[in-house]
């Protein structure tokens, strides 16, 4: 079975739809107690006023369907949301964008995770991460970590000892 293949580009206008079904779909299936039916007008109007006008957004296709996205303020290095398609957890499509994050803010990448989110923690470690405190979401109130790469951080995970 062949790897699934995923084509990153530059987030448009016409993304916008697909963009906010995708974020609804994939923390729904995160948090299922949480209606997020009802959060999409709240959340339409902060990717339009807060995340587009701070955030390069990198989004992944597979066969001409938006299947994930990413947003990283590169001057301040934060990331806010890496959101990859249910049916596509565990294919290596987060591992891709968190790679392009990286590239885009090659000195560091701070961002909060819900502490009860075990999968993402787990992720972020695993990929040079590493918790920097504790922090509370401003808007939901959730008890959220912060978390935060540095160059160098894989290398140290992985035993490199090279000066």
């Amino acid at each position: 079975m062949s790897e699934p293949s995923f084509v990153l580009r530059a987030y448009a206008e016409a993304d916008e739809a697909a963009a906010i079904e995708l974020w609804r779909r994939t923390w729904q299936q995160a948090y299922p107690a949480i209606d997020f039916d009802k959060r999409l007008d709240w959340w339409r109007e902060r990717w339009r006023t807060e995340i587009l006008p701070t955030a390069t957004v990198i989004v992944a296709e597979q066969d001409g369907n938006l299947t994930g996205f990413v947003t990283i303020a590169p001057a301040a290095g934060y990331l806010d949301q890496i959101v990859v398609a249910p049916e596509n957890w565990s294919s290596g499509l987060a591992v891709t964008l968190l790679d392009e994050a990286k590239r885009l803010a090659p000195a560091g990448i701070a961002l909060h995770v819900n502490k009860d989110n075990h999968r993402a923690i787990r992720f972020y470690e695993k990929h040079g991460f590493i918790i920097q405190g504790d922090d509370r979401n401003l808007l939901s109130g959730r008890p959220v970590y912060k978390m935060s790469w540095r160059p160098g951080a894989d290398d140290a995970l992985l035993g490199d000892t090279k000066a």
